[in-house]
């Protein structure tokens, strides 16, 4: 590139101070005297004039180079000269000081700078012509340029289009391409998604609501709204859903870093209409993506921090403060339809007024987190969700962990319920009143059973009972059964055989096989205990397999 073709940023046209840095302009010494605050404006074209009214052959965003041969005499026809060109929206007005001035008359300094028109003096002769031709090809190769981006935007987004991509994947797309962040809202204004560039989501989210309620809504992509953001309605079935939103500053309430330009919103346009296209071909409605997305975020902790995680179950209208949190699984039978509970259960929840994030971590596992007031009884809320999920699924076993003070501990409850699913045998009964699982009921049996996979207790159960199995399968004799007994009995003889209906020789003569077969002494209770933990060990080994999804936050 050579010295006089410097662009400036890329994504935006040169602007008035970007056309006084190049060496064509910066050679006669150039010099800002009125309107410096807005330098940033663009230059469309460079108009050269020596016409007491150029403003007439101008059209707006003009660069417009005088030696000031024809300014009027009269401060009222200095005025006048300004005020015609701010008005035709030119850019800046450069002067050569050179033939009829050798300083700036003061009229046209007050003038310039009561219109806020950047007025730029040249102490030195200055090649109008040559500055044309230089800023005219840097516009046009701009404007090649910007052809050029626009086209890979509408590539870019007609194949995200027919490969099916999701509101997630789209608003990547765009906070990609625009470098700023980029959020897809409801009508209700719940945040559904949000693809933050360049900050934390939480700066983007954060008391979500309330600030796109200050936003009007528009009928196509504008800026709107006390932060000036760019928004664009997205459709569904030919009604208004929502809006893809594009923010304009870093933080909540900050204004914006620069104007948003002809390719921003080039970019929200073919977002919003390929977030039109994808509503309407994608069955799951997208509030029940969002909250399995959260829920999904959550167990497996993949938020930034926890403030993001706060700022966005906020969005989605989860309280997020002076709450506790409780996690519940529902593993749902093989045949029941896991979305379709999913939807009930929403349904349900948001029917009875209960704040909570709904949805599928795996095809058989349904996940439920739960924003509870602190003197609400967790344990009611619970129950309520059990006999929920029950209702749309006979046959579905429901877990929770123990409440967790702060969003952060959410996995940690997660964890919880999924290990109390674990342990959990199909069928097992629960206390009366009662439809969930929780901590407290794991007890031994339960925890072997958790446990049934590692190879560490299927070796202890063979070293401790397998003589004893191996008679048995050998000769058909049950003295397994006998061993129960006996153990369930606390070691009380009479009390067995009463049990077993059998004598209570009988129950003498099998237990002192069982003493030979495994070597070990019956009278004993810490051996009575190996043996009963042994059995409970059998008893889960047997057990048959859960046939639900892995445990969440372990997939």
């Amino acid at each position: 590139m050579s010295e006089n073709r410097q662009p400036g940023p890329a994504g935006r046209p040169p602007t008035v101070a970007d056309v006084l840095a190049l060496p064509v302009l910066a050679g006669g010494d150039p010099r800002v005297v009125a309107g410096e605050e807005h330098l940033d404006r663009p230059v469309r074209w460079v108009h050269i004039t020596e016409l007491t009214d150029p403003a007439s052959f101008l059209k707006g965003g003009e660069l417009v180079l005088t030696t000031g041969m024809p300014l009027p005499d009269d401060s009222a026809g200095v005025r006048r000269y300004v005020d015609e060109l701010a008005a035709v929206g030119a850019a800046a007005l450069a002067m050569e000081l050179v033939r009829r001035y050798h300083r700036p008359p003061d009229a046209l300094v007050r003038a310039c700078r009561a219109r806020g028109l950047p007025l730029v003096t040249l102490a030195r002769d200055v090649n109008f012509l040559e500055v044309t031709q230089v800023v005219h090809t840097l516009i046009l190769g701009h404007q090649a340029d910007a052809m050029r981006r626009t086209q890979r935007v509408h590539e870019a987004f007609t194949a995200l289009t027919l490969r099916g991509a999701g509101p997630e994947e789209v608003l990547r797309a765009a906070a990609e391409m625009s470098g700023r962040t980029v959020v897809l809202e409801n009508l209700v204004h719940r945040a559904l998604a949000c693809e933050p560039s360049g900050t934390p989501a939480r700066a983007a989210l954060t008391d979500w609501e309330r600030r796109s309620r200050t936003t009007p809504a528009t009928d196509r992509a504008e800026v709107s709204g006390p932060e000036g953001w760019l928004a664009a309605p997205v459709e569904y079935q030919g009604e208004r859903w929502g809006r893809a939103v594009m923010l304009p500053g870093p933080f909540p309430g900050a204004l914006p870093g620069r104007d948003f330009g002809p390719e921003d919103v080039t970019v929200l346009e073919r977002t919003a209409m390929a977030l039109t296209i994808a509503r309407l071909t994608r069955s799951t409605p997208w509030e029940r993506a969002a909250h399995r997305n959260a829920l999904r975020d959550l167990v497996e902790q993949r938020h930034r921090s926890p403030a993001d995680a706060r700022a966005r179950v906020a969005a989605l209208g989860l309280p997020s403060h002076d709450v506790r949190f409780v996690a519940v699984l529902a593993d749902l039978p093989p045949e029941r339809d896991g979305e379709a509970t999913e939807f009930r259960l929403s349904e349900e929840l948001t029917n009875t007024g209960v704040p909570a994030l709904v949805g599928l971590l795996s095809p058989g596992r349904l996940g439920v987190l739960l924003a509870l007031r602190p003197a609400r009884p967790w344990r009611e809320a619970v129950e309520r969700v059990s006999r929920a999920v029950l209702d749309a699924a006979p046959g579905a076993t429901v877990s929770a962990g123990a409440p967790a003070g702060d969003l952060a501990d959410v996995a940690r409850s997660f964890r919880e319920a999924a290990r109390v699913a674990e342990a959990t045998e199909p069928g097992r009964p629960l206390p009366a009143g009662r439809s969930f699982h929780e901590r407290a009921d794991i007890g031994l049996r339960r925890l072997l059973y958790a446990l049934r996979d590692d190879p560490r207790v299927q070796d202890y159960a063979e070293r401790r009972l397998g003589p004893l199995l191996d008679h048995d399968a050998r000769h058909g004799t049950d003295l397994v059964t006998t061993l129960r007994g006996y153990l369930d009995a606390a070691g009380n003889k009479t009390v067995a055989a009463r049990s077993a209906g059998l004598s209570r020789e009988t129950v003498y003569q099998r237990l002192r096989t069982i003493e030979r077969l495994l070597g070990r002494d019956l009278e004993s209770g810490e051996q009575r205990t190996e043996l009963h933990a042994a059995l409970h060990a059998v008893d889960a080994l047997r057990a048959p397999p859960r046939v639900d999804g892995p445990p969440a936050g372990d997939r």
